[in-house]
């Protein structure tokens, strides 16, 4: 936070309405304010610099300061700063984005719907699938099976796919049909004595027996994260994602993988399916889809799902969805020309070779007294605060998370607290020395924080 009072700060204060806040915290705190960025760093209004550990919100692929993104938004504003594509307009930008992503996707995923952030994809996804049940005469077909722990947004339909009690207390979420399993995280939910391929065995019957319990003709689909990120960094066990899909395809359910933090790298491939192995319906992508500077989302889906949205459409006379800003072609232009950096620079390559530093440096702090669980895979991981024996948290749930992240700021270091588990997600721009020097101020946040913890009693 800012030490020094200013007229920004104080307006922020008097004015603004904060995301993810505590508001009468903020009151007394105020904001943290970020005047500008270079490459993976950022610096804030007292001319501080701080190595950006979470790329924004998981999602600047090249970095903060990339002048190719703002020469493309320019040059679009320029020529053609907005125009619409509803009842069949379209604009250049859209048509070769919508082109690319269809190249860039697994095979078999053809068409492509844009929206503006993930939570509108998400919630998207769950009107086309109540559409096209509905063309097919399949109208009880419309719940959803989610995971425990997952993150698809905060709309009323992805915030009711959301399985965290903070994004649904009091906003009387969920508001949609859905069921949410167990979560896919060995370490916290295996059983005693149970193997990962136990774990992942049980998990699988889960599934199907909830598909029996519920009736296969009443669920419209599956969706999940192959790597869960806002809910605490969680990789799946062996065997999970093939075993999801097998099933859900028995029954005629569509998968929906959420690349939306996993997309274009992140994981060290493409995307998370392909780094797990299986082949989705439905694609949703966004965050480094444009690295964020600009809002954009994208829903990819196969020619199955595509075709029986199509026929109900000849039906209907129309698809009676879409925002004014779906494809806006400025955010078009800067997402085709963010996915040409990220291939020219093999960026999505570079988050591959540097796995074993990121991740190998991490697992260095494995014997750290405030550490249950390192995990991560790629350019990705969370750190888990928790008794390594118990697995609780140390006193208040989320503290010593929370300490963490407070001390790796003033170590200058920007890394997000998830409950108990501090995150981990640097620009995919990032170097070898970047990446020890995020282990190395890390490591003394949280030896402070150690030693905080000690003095407040929570070991």
């Amino acid at each position: 936070m800012n030490h020094r009072p200013n007229s920004l700060h104080i307006s922020d204060v008097a004015h603004s309405m904060h995301p993810y806040t505590n508001m009468r915290l903020h009151e007394e705190k105020g904001p943290m304010i970020m005047t500008e960025g270079n490459g993976a760093r950022v610096t804030d209004s007292e001319g501080k610099e701080y190595l950006e550990g979470l790329a924004g919100l998981w999602s600047v692929a090249v970095g903060f300061s990339e002048t190719r993104l703002a020469d493309a938004a320019y040059a679009q504003l320029k020529r053609l700063p907005y125009y619409h594509s509803f009842a069949h307009k379209a604009h250049e930008p859209s048509i070769r984005l919508a082109e690319k992503l269809v190249e860039m996707t697994p095979e078999g995923l053809n068409r492509v719907f844009f929206t503006n952030s993930g939570s509108e994809a998400n919630d998207t996804v769950v009107k086309m699938a109540w559409f096209l049940n509905n063309g097919l005469g399949r109208p009880e077909k419309k719940k959803f099976l989610s995971r425990t722990k997952a993150y698809h947004g905060i709309t009323i339909a992805s915030g009711s796919l959301t399985g965290l009690a903070g994004n649904q207390k009091d906003f009387d979420l969920p508001a949609i049909p859905v069921t949410h399993l167990t979560c896919p995280h060995y370490w916290r939910y295996g059983e005693e004595g149970e193997s990962e391929t136990e774990f992942t065995a049980r998990l699988l019957k889960e599934l199907e027996d909830t598909i029996i319990a519920e009736g296969p003709e009443t669920i419209a689909g599956f969706i999940g994260e192959p790597v869960m990120g806002a809910g605490g960094v969680m990789t799946p066990p062996e065997g999970y994602w093939p075993g999801v899909v097998e099933i859900c395809h028995k029954y005629d359910i569509l998968v929906v993988s959420d690349e939306v933090i996993n997309g274009f790298g992140r994981t060290g491939e493409r995307f998370g399916c392909e780094k797990y192995g299986f082949t989705p319906d439905i694609l949703v992508t966004s965050k480094q889809l444009t690295s964020s500077y600009m809002p954009l989302a994208a829903i990819v889906v196969n020619d199955k799902v595509y075709n029986a949205i199509a026929d109900n459409t000849a039906k209907l006379g129309n698809f009676g969805h879409g925002f004014t800003g779906t494809g806006h072609p400025v955010a078009c232009a800067v997402g085709l020309e963010n996915l040409n950096i990220i291939e020219e620079r093999d960026l999505m390559g570079n988050a591959k070779r540097l796995e074993p530093l990121f991740q190998d440096g991490l697992r260095a702090f494995a014997d750290h007294p405030l550490i249950g669980e390192i995990r991560g895979v790629g350019l990705i991981a969370g750190l888990e605060m928790a008794d390594k024996k118990t697995k609780q948290p140390f006193g208040k749930p989320g503290a010593v998370a929370a300490k963490v992240v407070a001390l790796a700021a003033e170590e200058g270091l920007i890394c997000r607290n998830v409950y108990d588990t501090v995150a981990l997600c640097p620009p995919l721009i990032v170097t070898e020395d970047d990446v020890r020097e995020i282990h190395a101020r890390l490591g003394r946040a949280l030896d402070r924080a150690l030693d905080w913890a000690k003095s407040e009693g929570l070991l």
